[in-house]
């Protein structure tokens, strides 16, 4: 197994690289989610390439993609979907809605009511969606990749923290430097490099990297250095809800990912560190007026700083 997820993240890692010049480190975090069957939420101001990203991930697999334009008015049926009379059949059918699929894209999902937004809570933590008390299966494997922009406020509506419980990861794409910019420039000057894509990865691929990477092992140090870190998140400050055990199982999942796609058959702390502020920050409750200016990422980065760091043997 050692060696083989190193493989597979340089095959998907490079086919994404195709079309979107620079952020290496955020599409290996957006593929380590989709290994540790978790879903990301992209948060950055328009135009930074959200939605390419998302969009590029899904054609290097070769599932179903689905988008979803969240809107004020947009129901959750308009997401789930529902039962129609037919009168040929003289019985309902179900129109299926766009959750049916491997890949969902739900851009500027902020922008919808929270009724709506709750339309996706079964799908994204049971996998299944309840239409008129039936039960059924979205997609295997399911995942959803959700945009927002955190500037404009203007007409949106802020994600519960029961929703964004359910990311897995937060990540921010940022602004291209001088060198990235002009690349980008060169490779769009006359071509769309999405339309010439090809997939690199079949379903039946990513269900078996998916059950390789959870076999990959976690010394009891490395589970005590993450206990010690989100259980640090709950002793009070300016933190009014600290990260719940769901939060814990998410970053043990992400670890066993990235540590696979790096090619090794064990996970140590520097795996966890790397991804404890897009697994954990998120998840952070702050209190109001309290007079403290960190921000989650800011206190996520502080406990890595104070909470010590195992040193035992870790590979075994």
């Amino acid at each position: 197994m050692e060696g083989k997820g190193k493989a597979l993240g340089e095959r998907i890692l490079g086919n994404i690289a195709e079309v979107i010049v620079g952020k290496e480190q955020t599409a290996r975090l957006l593929l380590t989610a989709l290994l540790a069957d978790g879903h990301v939420l992209l948060e950055d101001v328009p135009g930074t390439g959200k939605t390419k990203l998302a969009k590029t991930l899904a054609k290097t697999v070769a599932g179903e993609f689905s988008r979803i334009q969240f809107t004020p008015d947009l129901l959750p049926s308009d997401i789930t979907g529902l039962n129609i009379f037919d009168s040929k059949e003289n019985d309902f059918v179900l129109r299926k809605g766009p959750v049916f699929t491997n890949i969902l894209l739900a851009d500027e999902i902020n922008r919808a009511t929270p009724r709506t937004q709750a339309g996706l809570l079964e799908c994204m933590e049971e996998r299944q969606v309840t239409i008129d008390g039936e039960s059924y299966i979205p997609g295997k494997p399911f995942f959803v990749i959700a945009t927002q922009n955190p500037v404009e406020t203007a007409g949106t509506f802020p994600l519960p923290e029961a929703q964004m419980d359910r990311f897995m990861m937060r990540l921010s794409m940022g602004l291209p430097g001088k060198e990235e910019e002009l690349a980008i420039l060169q490779r769009y000057m006359t071509d769309e490099p999405l339309e010439q894509l090809q997939s690199v990865l079949t379903l039946d691929e990513l269900l078996q990297a998916r059950q390789e990477a959870n076999q990959v092992f976690v010394h009891k140090c490395v589970l005590e250095y993450m206990v010690s870190l989100v259980d640090a998140t709950r002793l009070g400050g300016n933190i009014v809800m600290g990260v719940s055990p769901r939060g814990n199982l998410a970053l043990l999942r992400c670890a066993k990912a990235y540590a696979y796609l790096d090619g090794r058959g064990y996970v140590t702390p520097d795996d966890v560190r790397a991804l404890a502020v897009p697994v954990l920050a998120h998840r952070l409750v702050l209190g109001y007026g309290s007079g403290g200016s960190d921000t989650a990422v800011d206190l996520i980065r502080k406990l890595l700083d104070t909470t010590p760091v195992p040193t035992e043997d870790f590979t075994a």
